[in-house]
């Protein structure tokens, strides 16, 4: 059985259920109380919880996943919520030097299972500081699981798994597909796998890969070229670490030619690692040069128009594939 949902309404399903499952989950963070959080993720959790497992904090991110971290070793399962993205930066060093090593450290004698949930993204005129895509800072640290969902069904299964997850997890949603990105989402117990990619398009001529919001101007690219008679598969990650190497050189050996479409900058963004990785394991399959659509390198205007002339869309997505399908 399915049930229609939005992308924040799986979000919030999937941190009920996992409650209700496993009293050792809680939620904390700046506003998640009975205000429900600034996007209203978890509306009616305080209602239903308490709270001792709703936690409003402190404005302070660094504090947040501090709690976070000394909770999981003392055997709890914390959902840390980053009220933007952006301000993620403020506990890095709690994540990055401490999440991500502590099981490495104690020789796998302890576990640190948090998740820190980041809403990212621009396309909604927040300009500098509210439309981050800061998920390659974490993909570089080993010790860190990092997911990106793109549709409800992955926002509730990806949340769930990573719950469950002994490593710690950056849950990366994007705030533009909150209320745009519906679909039925499963009810009850199922999770999405992490590190598996789920192909989106079959086609045989062109490899895209991208994930979370990008996925929407990829899919409406390759329906458009279609038309043209270029067929491009369309595989979205889901995870970002450890990402799905085997499921883009499956496409790889079909189409010869590869993209990568993210809304992150360009310079050592996702898109570089793939392509390094492609270039050195797969170049003799290759029949065309690894292309990149991303955001420029160069900060989230507040002017809409702007912001819109910046970000990857599905005109500049066509461009580069028929550049490739030329090539």
């Amino acid at each position: 059985m399915s049930k229609e949902l939005s992308y924040l309404d799986a979000i919030r399903e999937a941190l009920a259920e996992e409650m209700r499952r496993d009293p050792k989950v809680f939620v904390l963070g700046e506003d998640v109380g009975p205000y429900g959080g600034a996007f209203g993720a978890t509306q009616g959790l305080y209602d239903e919880f308490g709270e001792l497992r709703v936690v409003d904090t402190p404005i302070s991110e660094s504090a947040i996943v501090g709690i976070s971290i000394g909770a999981a070793l003392r055997g709890y399962r914390p959902v840390a919520e980053m009220q933007f993205a952006d301000f993620i930066s403020c506990g890095f060093d709690q994540i990055v030097n401490q999440a991500a090593t502590l099981r490495y450290r104690y020789g796998g004698r302890a576990s640190v299972p948090i998740v820190i949930r980041a809403p990212s993204g621009g396309n909604v005129g927040g300009g500098l500081y509210p439309s981050q895509n800061p998920e390659a800072w974490f993909v570089h640290r080993p010790g860190l699981k990092v997911v990106a969902p793109s549709t409800a069904y992955d926002a509730k299964g990806l949340l769930k798994a990573a719950i469950r997850d002994d490593n710690p997890v950056i849950y990366f949603e994007h705030k533009y597909l909150y209320r745009r990105a519906k679909g039925p989402v499963p009810e009850g117990d199922e999770i999405v796998r992490i590190g598996e990619a789920a192909t989106r398009r079959e086609g045989a001529d062109i490899t895209l890969v991208t994930y979370g919001a990008m996925v929407l101007p990829a899919l409406e690219a390759a329906e458009q070229l279609a038309k043209e008679g270029v067929e491009v598969e369309v595989i979205d990650l889901r995870t970002l670490l450890p990402y799905d190497k085997a499921a883009i050189f499956r496409s790889l050996e079909k189409t010869s030619r590869a993209l990568i479409v993210h809304e992150d900058v360009k310079t050592l963004g996702i898109g570089a690692e793939l392509s390094a990785v492609i270039m050195e394991e797969r170049f003799d399959v290759l029949d065309a040069p690894v292309l990149r659509v991303t955001y420029p390198d160069t900060h989230c205007a507040f002017s809409h128009v702007l912001e819109g002339a910046n970000l990857p869309n599905a005109n500049k997505i066509m461009d580069a594939v028929r550049r490739l399908a030329a090539y």
